[in-house]
């Protein structure tokens, strides 16, 4: 049956933030971005140097073409699925890089990657959704909006978040469409990933500023919870969106709301457990503790999971345009656009170490693979760095 195949697993992920809006709809105007003017840019923080408190090597690397699109890896098992602008898809071996295969659909990517271990799926900037089943194009489906999150790939089949704010579910191995959930639009969204994963047999889905469970079967929805309500009296000040990556432990998800809230729901009840202020676009990582993420100033800070309060915050990080974070081991993984990848002590925050690439920004959030650290960059350079 479907709902023992739909279990859960913790979504990777996202990327930089891209603080431009789009119009979905016919008649929507477009906004090109918050900041303008001449204000000048505040420069990075200045890094000092660091002791590999935790020490860890690159062991391998890859290339795939350049990303500047939301970028989602996906790793099942010990396959790492990734994608590049010009539509290149490519399953990499956890443990040393290599290809386990590599294809081209044919146009270029706008959101991806989803994948089970078998079929994976993107979304090309011509709105087609993409099926592959290890490496082989199986089946495409067009979408009526343009989509901005990796495809989520459970229990034989495909969901995709548009950015009309509809959920669509296609067959995973026919590409038949089996259902749709359509909210309100609105004027405009950001052209960033969003929210979508499992947990137990139920979608959570980011819409707007809610959390929604969504029954996989039929889409119909089981409870909502608010994370932001719009506010202010334009269409940019009422922007709400939520963004990835989330924290996910057990039935608890935590989510970040853009430039207004983080805060945590137990997705088996529906019920909203806490929210608090925060000012950013890149979305959040959790522990059995802490709720972890990155402000819009690179100040990075945990919070107490049980309530949101404050537990530490470090402005070591600042303006370095941060990814999301990813809990690893003892530390929080988080790389900024000088292609690097900052170690900090999930206890209070302190550099433990720092890992090079190729010195282009950090495109998603960095991901794990057993005790494997990896981070690709907008260059389209791969790595994987493990413990010493």
């Amino acid at each position: 049956m479907f709902i023992k195949s739909f279990r859960p697993f913790a979504q990777s992920l996202r990327a930089p933030a891209a603080i431009i809006l789009v119009a979905t709809l016919a008649g929507c105007s477009t906004f090109s971005g918050f900041f303008g003017g001449s204000a000048k840019k505040p420069q990075p923080a200045e890094l000092q140097p660091v002791v590999a408190l935790v020490p860890a090597r690159q062991v391998w690397s890859a290339r795939i073409g350049e990303v500047t699109f939301p970028l989602q890896g996906n790793i099942s098992g010990e396959t790492l699925v990734v994608a590049s602008n010009d539509g290149t898809v490519a399953a990499l071996d956890t443990r040393t890089g290599r290809d386990r295969w590599r294809t081209s659909i044919g146009a270029p990517i706008a959101a991806g990657v989803g994948s089970d271990g078998k079929v994976a799926a993107v979304v090309t900037r011509a709105n087609e959704v993409v099926a592959l089943d290890n490496g082989r194009e199986i089946w495409r489906q067009k979408l009526a909006a343009q989509a901005f999150t990796s495809p989520f790939v459970a229990g034989g089949r495909v969901f995709v978040l548009a950015a009309d704010r509809s959920v669509n579910a296609f067959d995973g191995q026919t590409g038949k469409k089996l259902w749709a959930q359509q909210r309100p639009s609105e004027p405009l969204v950001l052209r960033q990933g969003g929210v979508m994963l499992a947990v137990g047999d139920t979608l959570v889905v980011g819409l707007a500023g809610r959390l929604t469970g969504l029954n996989p079967l039929n889409g119909s929805i089981r409870w909502e919870a608010p994370i932001a309500s719009p506010r202010g009296v334009n269409d940019v000040e009422r922007l709400v969106d939520l963004v990835g990556h989330v924290g996910r432990n057990g039935n608890t998800v935590c989510a970040r709301a853009f430039q207004a809230n983080i805060g945590c729901v137990d997705a088996q009840r529906g019920a909203l457990l806490w929210t608090k202020p925060a000012n950013a676009a890149q979305g959040v990582d959790s522990d059995e503790r802490y709720v972890f993420g990155a402000e819009a100033d690179g100040r990075v800070l945990a919070l107490r999971r049980a309530d949101g309060e404050p537990v530490w915050s470090t402005d070591l990080l600042r303006y370095r345009s941060l990814t999301s974070p990813l809990v690893v081991g003892r530390s929080i993984a988080i790389g900024d656009s000088a292609g690097l990848i900052h170690l900090l002590s999930r206890e209070d925050g302190s550099p433990l170490n720092r890992l090079t690439t190729d010195g282009t920004s950090i495109a998603a959030s960095p991901l794990l693979a057993g005790s494997t650290l990896i981070a690709v960059t907008r260059a389209g350079g791969v790595y994987g760095f493990a413990p010493e």
